[in-house]
């Protein structure tokens, strides 16, 4: 007569139970991985904004004028595709050359009379 050997190895619902909590650790790791790709573009916004905010004062000591965006990319201030923040929201500055959000609201601002 012959013997069987017995093959060690993972049987069907041993696979199926590695299978599901695989699956829900993925489930609860998706949901806070994009929440903190939105964290980190809105971080690297205001970065840029601070970095442009740099060479606008930058410009203002050379030229003793606010620039506009053409301006700092014409002098080589900024390179011609640094004009938005890495988000792509475009940026803009204002007569009082401050750097901010070009679709930001300016009806908060109540300064005005």
């Amino acid at each position: 007569m012959k013997k069987i050997k017995r093959q060690a190895g993972f049987t069907l619902i041993e696979m199926l139970i590695v299978l599901l909590i695989i699956s829900i650790l993925i489930l609860i790791t998706i949901p806070n991985v994009t929440k903190h790709f939105a964290t980190i573009d809105e971080k690297g916004c205001k970065a840029y904004i601070s970095m442009v905010q740099g060479q606008v004062e930058a410009y203002r000591v050379d030229f003793m004028a606010y620039p506009t965006i053409e301006d700092l990319v014409t002098k080589g201030y900024l390179k011609e595709n640094e004009t938005s923040c890495p988000n792509k929201e475009e940026i803009m500055i204002t007569n009082e050359g401050e750097v901010k959000l070009a679709n930001a609201s300016s009806g908060s601002d109540s300064s005005g009379g």
